[in-house]
């Protein structure tokens, strides 16, 4: 089963490197993947092309139009909106939105059909979040100037969940935030040289002593993330 993950922009050249990334390119050779990139000014309104409007209230800064992003919907998906919602996860990008987390990332590798909608300006009109998606996505409580950057780390993230995206399948069992390491940060990873200007590689990793390797890494973790919640070690 392939995922079929569509990303709708005002600019889809910006996804075309994305493709000759390791794991994106591994995944589309494998068949777990099938990535587009739908350019949203192919369904603008008039003859300027027009797919944003001041908004209404007043305030600086342009929004997306509503109309112009259920038009690349229903055209694309060759279906009304209702259905499209029906079948297929639609999520906006967006600061509010649910935060990306390892878990978030599983559920969306798990899905057959995912389309990430990349807001511009100001976002987009309230009633593209209300009416033409069933999800909101958050890579963090921040601002970007748009929402490509946002789907370039959702579709990194997901990919690397998804069969033969990776070298060995379980490579990503033991990144951070995974079930592995109990939803906590990775462990530090050295290699050689042993000794570079009198920083030393931990002793315990040239042990050979694979229990107290595995509780040497368990311990930095556990203190990694204790550091980025703010608790006592």
């Amino acid at each position: 089963m392939a995922l079929e993950l569509d990303v709708f922009t005002l600019f889809p050249a910006y996804f075309a490197w994305l493709e000759e990334t390791r794991p994106v390119r591994n995944a589309i050779a494998a068949g777990s993947l099938r990535l587009r990139a739908i350019d949203l000014r192919e369904h603008s309104i008039g003859d300027y092309r027009q797919v944003d409007d001041a908004p209404y209230g007043g305030g600086a800064g342009m929004v997306i139009r509503v109309d112009v992003v259920c038009a690349a919907l229903e055209a694309t998906y060759a279906d009304d909106i209702a259905s499209v919602l029906a079948g297929r996860r639609v999520a906006v990008l967006t600061p509010a939105g649910r935060q990306l987390t390892d878990a978030v990332v599983g559920e969306l590798a798990g899905l057959e059909r995912l389309t990430l909608l990349c807001g511009r300006y100001e976002g987009f009109d309230q009633r593209v979040h209300d009416h033409l998606a069933n999800d909101e996505l958050s890579v963090g409580r921040y601002v970007l100037s748009g929402g490509e950057v946002a789907a370039m780390a959702v579709i990194d993230a997901v990919t690397r969940k998804l069969p033969g995206a990776l070298g060995k399948a379980e490579s990503h069992e033991h990144d951070s935030y995974s079930e592995a390491l109990a939803g906590l940060p990775e462990y530090p990873h050295y290699t050689r040289p042993e000794s570079f200007r009198g920083w030393a590689v931990p002793d315990v990793l040239r042990s050979g002593h694979h229990g107290e390797v595995e509780r040497w890494r368990r311990e930095w973790s556990e203190r990694r993330g204790a550091a980025q919640s703010g608790s006592d070690l």
